[in-house]
């Protein structure tokens, strides 16, 4: 078929309607014929590592950690509705992640970040947590001094001053009422009430809670709250198998907001390992966001041995260390159940934690240690320059051909057309996403693809200077040039393949392009040129010049 001219223009015009169809059917709504990069549309550009402060991990754990991480990385950016996202392990222990096309930065990150463990742990009373605070505070106490502890904005005097406070503790857990009374007191109660403080520095700041089993810290002074109960000694001082957990919440009394500190049972008796759906939604008579759960059928008859047995008590729902809600346990539960939100939380918010719940738990804390964010207008900016630098490229090829090789040029402009077609439709085919450096490959391409151009003519011309005749000519001129066409296009070849093999996302948009133009400009070389130049001397007799 592709020995005459007929069959080769048949076949031109099939391979540019399948281009132009490739083009045509991966058409977005917003109107636009490729799908757009990060660095075109807009977007972000994260770089996470695996956080190991302590550098215990070894670099095997870490790169199975990073490759867990990919996993549920994934299902959950899926869930989330970016259309292809890149996600790329580099090295032993960080992963890179390309949002195109995200308009909600934070959101994103906190889809990404958010660890998402969820346990389910009983609420115990606080008795037994009573008579540890003096343990825990003669611990601080001695740990930190009181220097320390004056530091961190609490009102202190010299620990001797009250040797047998320090020894036998006393009960702290005040009411919130009692923290707003009056405080006109005496110089000797304020003087007296320092030393208290001195000598208890965590239990003066718990109050008695609203619920069975928790405290009240004021919201102004959780941070030292959280700086104590981050000492090895205080943790230590804890009652056996117990532990202590911050509300999500914050509670308004009186004048003043606390937040609740609840004391649970240390081991969870059921862990999100166990969900198997998890759907957000409002609850229409509180009109509040919660997140509707069902558990496989172990942990549901696990829940259900557990909530039959624990009737009346309280059950902590435990995200990422943080009580969502404690429910009472009014009755036998089954396999599903519910987080309450909190009053006021968006249901976008409760979808984006039913959507981490669904994708998994991840194994290890991560930390963002780049970020790029690239603008809409940044991204068309970088549309219209390259298609700028394109055009004028193209124009300058066009000229300097035409007037250096006349009507052969003219013939080597019209195949450069099916080669610009040609890889758009290819890039449309592939679904492979146009970059500022695939912009640069594409342009690229188009210069190679006038040098093998430029191989052949000046081929063509050599035959013709030995006298050759022109039909003669131009055959050999084409037969002579192969090799060094050939040779040429797959070393770029090869070392694109290289790039796209090892690169990253910029990299591997500039080697696709690249790729798919160096056989697109081969084709359009040796065979588009070809027919063109055998249609061109179809008109004329074997000894009549002509223009090259």
């Amino acid at each position: 078929m592709f020995k005459t001219l007929r069959g080769r223009l048949i076949a031109i015009a099939v391979i540019i309607g399948v281009a132009g169809w490739q083009l045509y059917s991966h058409k977005t709504e917003t109107g636009e014929w490729l799908k757009l990069g990060l660095d075109l549309q807009g977007g972000m550009h994260l770089v996470l590592e695996v956080d190991d402060p302590d550098s215990t991990m070894t670099a095997d754990a870490k790169s199975d950690m990073i490759d867990r991480v990919d996993r549920i990385i994934r299902t959950r950016i899926d869930q989330f509705g970016v259309e292809e996202p890149l996600i790329q392990k580099v090295g032993g222990d960080r992963l890179i992640v390309e949002l195109a096309g995200i308009d909600d930065e934070d959101r994103a990150k906190g889809i990404i970040q958010e660890s998402a463990f969820l346990e389910f742990n009983l609420v115990l009373p606080t008795a037994e947590f009573d008579q540890a605070l003096s343990r825990i505070d003669r611990s601080i106490v001695a740990t930190l001094g009181v220097d320390s502890i004056r530091a961190l904005g609490r009102d202190v005097v010299d620990e001797s001053d009250d040797l047998e406070n320090l020894l036998f503790g006393a009960d702290s857990a005040a009411t919130p009422d009692s923290a707003a009374a009056d405080t006109t007191a005496a110089p000797e109660e304020d003087e007296a009430e320092s030393i208290e403080d001195a000598l208890r520095p965590f239990s003066s700041l718990l109050f008695t809670g609203d619920v069975e089993g928790t405290y009240f810290v004021a919201a102004e002074d959780r941070p030292v709250a959280e700086q104590f109960l981050a000492m090895d000694e205080v943790q230590r001082a804890y009652p056996r198998d117990q532990k202590l957990r911050w509300g999500a919440d914050l509670v308004a009394q009186g004048a003043r907001n606390y937040y609740r500190l609840y004391v649970l049972e240390e081991d969870a008796f059921l862990t999100g390992e166990e969900l198997e759906d998890a759907t957000a939604q409002r609850d229409p008579q509180f009109n509040q966001s919660q997140v509707q759960f069902q558990l496989s059928r172990a942990g549901g008859r696990q829940f259900a041995r557990f909530s039959g047995s624990n009737v009346g008590n309280y059950l902590a729902i435990v995200l990422d260390n943080e009580v969502m809600s404690a429910p009472v346990i009014r009755d036998r539960i089954g396999a599903r159940g519910q987080i309450e939100m909190g009053q006021g939380t968006p249901l976008e918010e409760a979808r984006d934690l039913a959507l981490v719940l669904r994708a998994g738990a991840l194994p290890v804390r991560i930390n963002i240690v780049e970020e790029r964010t690239v603008g809409p207008s940044l991204g068309q900016d970088s549309i219209d320059q390259g298609t700028v630098a394109g055009m004028v490229g193209i124009a300058m090829v066009v000229v300097i051909m035409i007037v250096y090789y006349g009507m052969a040029g003219l013939l080597a402009v019209g195949a450069l057309g099916v080669y610009v077609l040609l890889v758009l439709g290819g890039l449309a085919g592939l679904n492979a996403t146009l970059t500022v450096p695939g912009i640069a490959g594409l342009i690229l391409s188009i210069g190679m693809a006038v040098d093998a151009n430029v191989l052949i003519f000046e081929r063509i011309r050599e035959e013709l200077d030995h006298g050759r005749a022109t039909r003669t000519a131009v055959d050999e001129g084409f037969e002579h040039a192969l090799s060094a066409i050939v040779d040429a296009n797959i070393t770029t070849l090869i070392t694109a393949l290289i790039l796209f093999q090892f690169g990253t996302g910029p990299v591997r948009g500039f080697a696709v392009t690249l790729s798919i133009g160096i056989v697109a400009s081969f084709f359009s070389a040796l065979f588009v040129t070809r027919s063109f130049f055998l249609a061109y001397l179809s008109g004329k007799k074997a000894s009549d010049p002509i223009s090259i």
